[in-house]
């Protein structure tokens, strides 16, 4: 506890941020998951910009099958979403002025077949919302632990549609208002990733040659 109280939000920030690589633009170094938000507030303005960028995301056949459900503390929207929320994320997320919850349509409107990628595309546009957010100086943070069919009741979704992911939108908030001793310690640890050989390969087992 000691550390989450003495350290601001400006140094865990600094903890975050992945080892610079010439070339690469630095919003993909510095985006990170806070549990810790401050309760300022969202301009339209900024909001519109994430949205736009997630607008502009690729996608299979143009289809842009995302759909974004916007809740502003204290909406009805926001509390919809925050309601379906697992209780380990209830404990941190309503900190967070700003909750989007994403969604996707799973058909094709022009024939009605299946999207197989459609949760792909609607991954890709979560990624252009975060990485524009990032930039923008707002925090991030996606969670898979919220009740799907409790939103797909409280918004009246059409079963074409599946959940993605809540996404925690706002400033990054000071570590010290955290309580939980486990969020305190993920908060305050470095950031890891695979190598580069894990994960790109030439053939079945042998590493690409970067």
């Amino acid at each position: 506890m000691q550390a989450g109280e003495t350290m601001s939000a400006g140094e865990v920030n600094e903890i975050k941020k992945a080892p610079h690589v010439e070339g690469v633009l630095p919003e993909f170094h510095e985006r990170w998951s806070p549990v810790s938000f401050s309760s300022r507030g969202v301009s339209a303005d900024l909001l519109r910009r994430v949205f736009e960028a997630a607008r502009w995301t690729a996608s299979s056949y143009n289809e842009q099958p995302w759909r974004f459900l916007l809740g502003r503390t204290p909406d009805e929207t926001y509390t919809k979403i925050f309601d379906s929320l697992s209780e380990n994320n209830k404990k941190w997320a309503g900190t967070a002025p700003v909750l989007i919850l994403g969604m996707t349509n799973t058909k094709f409107r022009r024939t009605g077949a299946v999207n197989r990628v459609a949760l792909f595309d609607l991954g890709a546009a979560s990624s252009y919302l975060t990485l524009e957010a990032t930039a923008l100086g707002l925090a991030t943070h996606q969670m898979e632990g919220f009740d799907s069919e409790k939103v797909r009741k409280a918004f009246g979704v059409p079963d074409d549609y599946v959940m993605g992911s809540v996404i925690a939108l706002g400033y990054e908030g000071e570590p010290a208002q955290i309580k939980d001793e486990k969020l305190i310690e993920r908060e305050l640890s470095p950031r890891t990733r695979k190598s580069l050989n894990e994960i790109v390969f030439a053939a079945s087992g042998r590493p690409a040659v970067l």
